[in-house]
């Protein structure tokens, strides 16, 4: 009789053992990115600060050049030098947001990674492929 009910509790621990070496699988692979990207996460700040500059800064510069050649060339009541300026400015504000708005999609992407069951290239956090 005992033999009988040790058989009908081993489907049940082991559907739950199978959950928790899920669950205990999918927070070890979470810290383990973490602490991959903790040092990458400083550098690519910086970068991401720099890219933004440099984005802002080019057409901005660029704009400014431009309107002072054509106010050279070209004199008038209106400055072109104020006008492509800030043109420029528009301009680099615009393709600055949109570096932001990339980088804030894959962050957002890399966070839902593990909450959907997927978990790196093509599998889910159990090992089995997507497919199966």
């Amino acid at each position: 009789m005992v033999d009988a009910k040790q058989k009908s509790r081993k489907p049940a621990s082991n559907k739950s053992e199978a959950a928790f070496i899920r669950q205990v699988g999918a927070k070890e692979t979470r810290k383990l990115r973490a602490q991959r990207k903790a040092v990458q996460t400083v550098w690519m700040g910086f970068g991401m600060m720099g890219l933004v500059g440099w984005s802002v800064a080019i057409p901005t510069l660029l704009g400014t050049a431009l309107g002072i050649w054509l106010d050279k060339r070209y004199p008038g009541i209106h400055s072109w030098t104020l006008s492509l300026l800030m043109i420029g400015l528009f301009v680099g504000c615009l393709n600055a947001w949109y570096w932001v708005a990339k980088e804030n999609r894959a962050t957002e992407e890399e966070l839902e990674e593990p909450r959907n069951g997927v978990s790196g290239k093509g599998r889910q956090a159990n090992g089995r492929d997507r497919d199966e």
